[in-house]
Parts: C-alpha cells; sequence; structure tokens
C-alpha cells in the first residue's frame, strides 16, 4: 500500500461527509435567511473543518491505540474499529500522533484567519470548542468517548458547532436557523457513532469504554437507534409544519425506505458484526442525504417562493 493510500486511511476520508454535510447546510441556510454567500469563505471553512476531523480520526486512532481499545477489537469492520494502521503496522504511533496535532494546527490557522475577519471572536470560541472536543474525545484526561458521553460529543461537534459556524462565515450574524436546521443532522452523525459501536462492544467493554452500547447492553440499545432515527423524521415534520423549516424541506422524507431498511437490518441483526454492515451503511447514507435534502429544501424555497 502506497504512502498516500496510507494516510488516506488513517485519516478515514471517506467518513469526512460527517463535516462536509453540515458545512454545506450552514452555508445553505445563511443564504436562504441573508442572500450572501462567498465561495472563498466556504471553502476555507470546509477545509479548515476537514482539517480538524481528521486530527480528530487520527487523534482517536492514536488514544484508542494506547488504552489498549483498538488492539483488543477483534471483529473491526470497515466503519469500526479505528482505521488500522496501527494495528497493521503501517504507521508509527507517534507519527500518527504528530499528524494530528498538525491537522489540527492547520485546521485552527485557517480558523485564526477567519475569526481575524470577522469581529466578535464567533469562529474562535467555536473552534476551540470544536478543536477540545475533538482532542479530548479520547485523550486524557477526559477521554470523553470513554464516559457515556461520547455520542452526545460527537452530535454537538459535527451538528450545531459547524452548522453554526458555517452560517456565521457566509452571513457574520448570528441566527436561530442555524441551530434548528442542524438538528437533524446532529441526530443522525450520533446514530452513525452509534449503530458503529455495536461491533464494538467487546472491544469497549475490556477497556471500560463506556459508550451507550456498553452502558445499556446491545438489546436495550439497539431499542435507542429506532427511537433516535423516528425522533429525527419526527423533528422535520414538526419543524416544517411548525415553519421553522420551509416546506420544500420535506423532500428529506424521501430518505424513509432506506431509514426502513436499516431499521429492518438492525433489528435482525444487532448481535452480529457483519451482517449489521448494511445498518452501517445505510446509517451513513441517511446523514448524507437527509443532510444534503434539507439544503435542497432551502434552496428550493429561495428560488420559488424567495
Amino acid at each position: 500500500m502506497g504512502g498516500l493510500k496510507i494516510w488516506l486511511k488513517a485519516i478515514r476520508a471517506p467518513f469526512f461527509t460527517a463535516t462536509v454535510v453540515p458545512v454545506i447546510l450552514g452555508a445553505v441556510v445563511a443564504w436562504h435567511q441573508t442572500g450572501l454567500f462567498n465561495w472563498g469563505y466556504f471553502w476555507l471553512t470546509l477545509i479548515g473543518i476537514v482539517f480538524i476531523h481528521a486530527g480528530t480520526n487520527l487523534n482517536n486512532d492514536y488514544f484508542d491505540h494506547t488504552s489498549g481499545n483498538d488492539a483488543g477489537n477483534k471483529a473491526p469492520t470497515p466503519f469500526s474499529g479505528g482505521s488500522r494502521v496501527i494495528q497493521d503496522k503501517l504507521v508509527k504511533p507517534r507519527k500518527v500522533l504528530y499528524a494530528a496535532l498538525t491537522f489540527f494546527a492547520l485546521g485552527g490557522l485557517i480558523g485564526l484567519y477567519l475569526n481575524y475577519i470577522f469581529p466578535g471572536n464567533i469562529i474562535l470560541v467555536l473552534g476551540v470548542i470544536g478543536v477540545a472536543l475533538g482532542f479530548f474525545y479520547t485523550a486524557d484526561p477526559l477521554r470523553i468517548g470513554y464516559t457515556g458521553f461520547g455520542e452526545l460529543t460527537v452530535s454537538l461537534g459535527f451538528g450545531p458547532l459547524v452548522v453554526i459556524g458555517s452560517y456565521y462565515v457566509q452571513a457574520r450574524s448570528l441566527s436561530w436557523a442555524p441551530l434548528w436546521a442542524s438538528i437533524p443532522v446532529s441526530m443522525l452523525i450520533a446514530l452513525v457513532l452509534y449503530i458503529n459501536e455495536f461491533p464494538d462492544y467487546e472491544a469497549d467493554k475490556k477497556v471500560n469504554k463506556r459508550t451507550l452500547v456498553v452502558i445499556w447492553g446491545k438489546r436495550k440499545a439497539i431499542k435507542g437507534y429506532f427511537l433516535l432515527l423516528g425522533s429525527t423524521y419526527l423533528f422535520i415534520v414538526l419543524a416544517t409544519f411548525l415553519k421553522i423549516f420551509p416546506w420544500f424541506t420535506l423532500i428529506a422524507l424521501v430518505t424513509l425506505p432506506l431509514a426502513l431498511k436499516a431499521v429492518r437490518v438492525a433489528k435482525a441483526n444487532f448481535g452480529e458484526p457483519y451482517k449489521l454492515l448494511p445498518a452501517n451503511a445505510a446509517t451513513i447514507g441517511l446523514h448524507s442525504l437527509v443532510g444534503l435534502l434539507l439544503a435542497v429544501g432551502y434552496i428550493l424555497d429561495k428560488v420559488f417562493v424567495g
């Protein structure tokens, strides 16, 4: 495996949809609300947040290695168990940590530049919170992902923080609109992590990584998956009828068949890691599709309603 492929594997580039989608959504909501959109600022925001996401992924690989979590995982899948570059001896652990810190620094520099351009230090505050959550998700002394608050942290970090930040860069002001818009993608990214924790159950339990799946057990935890997934769609419908979302955002409901497929597979296979894979993939797809379709809904409302 070539050097570039190894590092793309290490940073888990296919999972960058977790940041790309909320950045797009935040920028689109800003355009819908204010009519303002700057492509240069959009790309800077996207690259900066992707850098922080890459740093987070590498950081997690390093500290899940030092805790013995990934080494003890006997059922890694394409969606769980880390990138495995350390376990497969493709990259030395220290290099993974140094790369993580480098990506955090690069993302931080872009954030500082954007904060310099826009008044109020809003970008600085959001950026510091985001980097802190990313670093201390698995790093001592907080190790948030080991405490039962990992799902909430991911929901916050890849939901409101990113959507509001992307909105602010375009609109240059704060509003409730990006916060409300962030809630469905926030819930869905939490579900991506949540469903990916089922294959990691045994390894997490051995190192006392208290994910919600470990705390509740698989049988109870899968009910939480169904509840949160259903709540996501319920929120979209309610927000639309309450005129918080434009009517066009109901287009996101076309993803319901994929959601039902995820539920069927998860219900039948939550205890079997490799048979669960279609549900893992479907949940990732739902996050991307729902987030993008919400953005499309805002665009259509702007174009046809004004």
